[in-house]
Parts: C-alpha cells; structure tokens; sequence
C-alpha cells in the first residue's frame, strides 16, 4: 500500500512538472511582462533595471529553475494589474471559490445519490421519469443559460435571492465564510445549483445504471434467497457496489467544479479564483494566469491521488491487486 502511495505521488510529481514548463511558457513567449508594468513612455534604462530585476536576462533554463524553486515555495511574483503578491490574491479568493465548489458537489452528490437510487428501483414510476427528464435538462443546458434562467426567476421576477456577489462574510482567522450569515447563505444558493446541476445529472445517471446492473448480479439473488430484508439488500449490498464510480465522479468533478468555477462566478460576480482569473486574461496578467494554472493542477493531482486512496479502502479486491508483485 505505501508503495502504491509512492508510485501515484510521483506521477503526481512529474503532472506537476509538465504544468510548470506549460506555465513557465505563458511567462516566457506570451509577451514582454517589463511592457506590462511600466508605461510605454518609461525610459529605456528603467526598462532594463526592471528586466533585470526580474531575472530575465538570465539564461532560459535557469529562468525555469528560480521559477519553479519559487512556485515550489508558493511564491508567483508580483500581479502586473493589482500590484500584489499574487500568492496573497489568490489566498484572498480561494475561501469564495473552496466554499461554492464544496456547496456544489454536495448538493450534487446528496441529490444525485438519492435521485440515482429511486430511478433505479422504481425505474417504471412517474418521478423516476421526473427525474430522468431533469437530468436531461442539466446536461444539455450550458452552465452560463442556467444561471441567467436562476437569475431571472428568483432574482428579477420573484425577488428572493440575490443576483450577484457573496453576501455578507465572516472572518475566522485568514478564512472568510459566508455560511454564517443569512445573506451568505441565500447568495450562496443560486451558484450551487448552478455549478452542481450537471454533476448532479451526472452522478443520478452513473448510480441509476449501476444500481440495475448490481440488482442482477448472482449475489444480490442469493441475498434475497437467503432471506434478507429488501432494505438490507438495496442499501447494505446494491448501493455500497455502485461507491467506486461514484467516489471517482464526486473526487474528479470537484475538481472539475474548482477549475471551470470561472463561468458561474463570472455570471454571478461570485468573488473567487475563476473571476479573478477572467480578470486576469482581460488585463494580461500573466503570474495570475500562470499560478491559477498550477494551483488547479496541484489540486487535480492531490484529488486524483485520494481517489486512488479511496478505491483501496471501498473495494477489497483492489487491495489485493495492488499487494500482488506486477
């Protein structure tokens, strides 16, 4: 097992090694960063100190090297637009987008779950078609469509939730929630179900298929020969065989939901990561750009490799897979 921990962890290391040279290029071959900071009218000496200053009259691979020995320390350089550490802005935005990516993927997974499991037992009935008609609908509308339709419904025509923004937050440490507050909660609505309404389909579509693929497994009949409960066989042996694809969907979705968070909180000036990354691209800001892009890996990978965790942990013959020599 630990060597199996090992193996993953390294891969993990060499993804994050081909997202730093990815990143290190947009630094490099996306423009001068010296034309982004200062204004066209600064003389060229100063132009020079400021290139020297950030390194980039050292040679192209030991550019590469000071920067990933400062992305390793967490340190992006400077924002061209704000002026700031962009380690510090991007420390600022992370609690708004970690708190509605969070939102999202339960109200994806615990409303996913629990539409999959009745779909599938009760496939024939009236609400099972309901909510195979609103799977459809959460797939095939665009994330950006669902969150103007929120808007205009709760928003503009019924007046119940707000808009745009965050609401008001609470500060606990460096961390800032707005679950505390009523006006947080109720911002916090309408960009949930926005970000989680596919995954939700998602997950109701996987749970659905792998409940009426187990319920015709051989064991499941000897489960119900034996003369178990039909409680006990759905919940205890049927739903605990559909976790592993499921675990995979919530584990690499929620970082799916992390990265592409930029439409929603864009359409709801939600104030995370994603809009302060569309802000970026609009200004050409390139360490924001450059540090989202690793941020959003390291996560990937670190999700990617819990899942791996996780797989060991609900299937047993996966243990015992990875304890055969290869």
């Amino acid at each position: 097992m630990f060597a199996f921990i090992i193996r993953r962890a390294l891969q993990a290391i060499g993804v994050l090694f081909a997202v730093g040279i990815i990143s290190f290029a947009m630094f490099r071959f996306a423009g001068d960063p010296v034309n982004q900071i200062v204004s066209l009218d600064t003389p060229a000496a100063e132009r020079e100190q400021v290139r020297r200053s950030l390194g980039l009259d050292d040679p192209v691979p030991l550019q590469f090297v000071h920067y990933l020995a400062k992305a390793a320390q967490g340190d992006f350089g400077v924002s061209y637009q704000f002026r700031q550490p962009v380690a510090d802005l991007l420390a600022e935005r992370m609690p708004a987008t970690l708190e509605l990516a969070l939102c999202a993927t339960l109200f994806a997974t615990g409303f996913g779950v629990l539409m999959g499991v009745y779909s599938g037992l009760k496939r024939d009935s009236l609400l099972a078609k309901v909510f195979q008609t609103v799977s459809l609908v959460g797939i095939s509308l665009p994330t950006f469509l669902i969150g103007i339709l929120l808007i205009y419904l709760f928003s503009v025509t019924l007046g119940w939730l707000p808009s745009y923004g965050r609401g008001d937050t609470v500060k606990i440490g460096w961390w800032s929630t707005g679950l505390l507050t009523l006006s947080g909660l109720k911002a916090l609505i309408m960009p949930s179900i926005t970000l989680g309404l596919f995954q939700m389909t998602l997950i109701m579509r996987i749970v659905r298929a792998e409940m009426l693929e187990v319920l015709r497994t051989d064991y499941i009949k000897f489960a119900r020969a034996r003369g178990l409960t039909t409680r006990a066989i759905h919940f205890g042996h049927a739903l605990k065989n559909t976790l592993v694809p499921v675990i995979t969907i919530v584990g690499l979705q929620f970082g799916s939901v992390i990265a592409f968070a930029i439409i929603t909180e864009t359409v709801f000036q939600w104030p995370g990561m994603g809009l302060l990354f569309v802000q970026a691209v609009q200004n050409v800001d390139i360490p924001i750009m450059a540090a989202y892009l690793m941020l959003v890996a390291l996560i990937f990978v670190a999700i990617n490799l819990a899942v791996d965790i996780l797989y060991t942990i609900v299937d047993p013959r996966l243990r015992t897979s990875i304890r055969q020599p290869a």
